[in-house]
């Protein structure tokens, strides 16, 4: 008999442990009582083999990514809901990210492709860009790497970058900027906070001659947006729009 409570109890760890992981993270609980999602939370929970309470924080950020987009609220039969805009979908994605992008690894890694991405858990400021957009079907990844092939003149042609390279070339700020540039709406305001809207990407330059980039947040202080992104402390939503010179200013199509 005990043995069969012990087996019993081993089966139901998986499902405990999730449940501590989404008091961790209580907005994955927004798919209210829909038998699918559970199912895929399930799932995933036992695919990443949750062994201690310590880990849940990576995998409940983990988990926000897997469902990011897919946890919806059933609406009503008198009710429809839309889906949410570009700009919003991406604001939503990076701040996902908050709490468990949590250092800062500029690192070289091979990743694999399309989709490649270095663990969650880290990355450097380009990737809060990427992973943000692949949530609305940008893969910055293969775009910067197809669009590179096509357009080379578009592209810095100096030191580490004079090659083709699909694991860094879309990791890398001045790449960004310049598939931003070709592909996104442009703007050429820079100084004034009021002109920054939420989901617009940003780029800095930093003291030392480094390159920076952040998304524009639906949230502000004192009228200036703050910014999410990832300057070496894992990624922040911070007041920071205005502390370094901007070099770029870029807005989804709508």
């Amino acid at each position: 008999m005990q043995s069969h409570e012990r087996r019993r109890a081993q089966r139901l760890q998986p499902e405990s442990k999730l449940n501590e992981c989404l008091a961790i993270r209580p907005s994955l609980r927004t798919g209210g009582g829909n038998r699918t999602t559970i199912i895929r939370m399930h799932s995933i929970s036992r695919q990443l083999q949750i062994r201690t309470v310590a880990s849940c924080r990576v995998v409940a950020g983990r988990l926000a990514f897997a469902l990011l987009g897919s946890l919806t609220t059933v609406p009503s039969q008198a009710q429809t809901i839309a889906e949410p805009a570009k700009a919003e979908r991406v604001v939503s994605a990076a701040r996902a990210q908050i709490g468990f992008t949590l250092s800062y690894d500029g690192s070289y890694r091979r990743l694999s492709y399309p989709g490649g991405d270095p663990p969650i858990e880290t990355g450097v400021c380009t990737d809060v860009i990427i992973r943000a957009l692949r949530k609305v079907d940008i893969d910055l990844q293969r775009a910067v790497h197809e669009d590179r092939q096509s357009h080379p003149e578009r592209y810095p042609r100096h030191g580490a970058q004079r090659s083709l390279d699909r694991n860094i070339d879309h990791r890398r700020v001045p790449n960004l900027r310049a598939w931003m540039a070709a592909h996104l709406v442009e703007s050429t305001e820079l100084d004034a906070p009021g002109e920054f809207l939420p989901g617009d990407i940003v780029s800095w330059k930093l003291p030392g001659n480094l390159d920076h980039i952040g998304i524009v947040s639906d949230r502000s202080i004192d009228g200036r947006p703050l910014i999410i992104h990832n300057i070496g402390r894992g990624v922040q939503e911070e007041d920071v729009l205005l502390a370094w010179p901007r070099n770029g200013h870029f807005r989804l199509q709508p």
